[in-house]
């Protein structure tokens, strides 16, 4: 079985300790290759050396909403500088989180549509993070018509991920379907396309039933599988090969 967490924030220093056992486990487990979404960027150089390091590991750059009070205008000038000098596979984690109380909705916008410009000139896709802002998001997607992508734990409406779908965007299913009371959600990904459906961790956040408190890991991505087998006709193997099969084109994973 080949697998693939489309999304793991795997250079993080909660996995220093022992990122290298994980990575054995997840090879033999069927995890093949993990997509390594960068936040800051001054958490670039890390993330860039982690994947140089590790094959199985594969970059995106980006400049995520809840740290927004971080970046900097000219982090915007090294991001261009960084798709230059390296192979990166998406630009992201990127997007709008208007779940916060004290958002910033107009700098988000902004600096969410400059990454857009960045993403449509260099030909790359987008992994998207939305909470609580999909109809503003689909709204500067349009604006800003880009090769697709990933949109990172989706849990919007099946209008919004039809509206998705059309823009060339794929959806990514994490710890949270492991929950029986994520009644919407599982309902949501039982009708979903197939040919829509990545599978992630968004590790070390999200963490599946029973194990809260706990830190997630890529190598839980068997585990997600079993419980989108659960809700969906197909069998194992086969929502294997098109979870796979979908993040690879996407992303161009070779």
């Amino acid at each position: 079985m080949y697998l693939i967490d489309s999304h793991c924030h795997l250079d993080f220093e909660q996995f220093d300790i022992d990122r290298e056992n994980i990575l054995f486990h997840c090879q033999n487990s069927g995890v093949k290759d993990v997509v390594v979404p960068g936040v800051t960027a001054d958490s670039w150089d890390r993330l860039i050396k982690l994947c140089n390091k590790y094959k199985m590991l594969h970059p995106a750059l980006g400049l995520h909403p809840l740290f927004i009070d971080k970046h900097q205008t000219e982090d915007l000038a090294q991001l261009e500088d960084y798709i230059t000098n390296h192979k990166i596979v998406a630009i992201g984690e990127i997007g709008l989180d208007f779940y916060l109380a004290d958002h910033n909705k107009a700098k988000q916008i902004k600096l969410f549509s400059e990454q857009l410009k960045i993403a449509q000139c260099n030909q790359l896709p987008v992994l998207l993070h939305v909470r609580k802002a999909h109809d503003q998001v689909i709204k500067l997607l349009k604006e800003h018509p880009i090769s697709g992508g990933i949109v990172h734990a989706f849990n919007g409406s099946r209008q919004q991920a039809e509206q998705y779908q059309k823009l060339g965007f794929v959806f990514g299913v994490g710890g949270a379907i492991t929950h029986p009371r994520a009644t919407r959600l599982r309902a949501l990904f039982s009708e979903l396309p197939l040919s829509n459906i990545v599978l992630e961790t968004d590790a070390p956040d999200m963490p599946l039933q029973d194990m809260q408190e706990q830190r997630n890991s890529p190598e839980n991505i068997p585990r997600i599988l079993s419980s989108l087998a659960e809700i969906r006709p197909e069998s194992l193997q086969d929502l294997a090969s098109a979870t796979t099969h979908n993040c690879q084109q996407v992303l161009n994973l070779k």
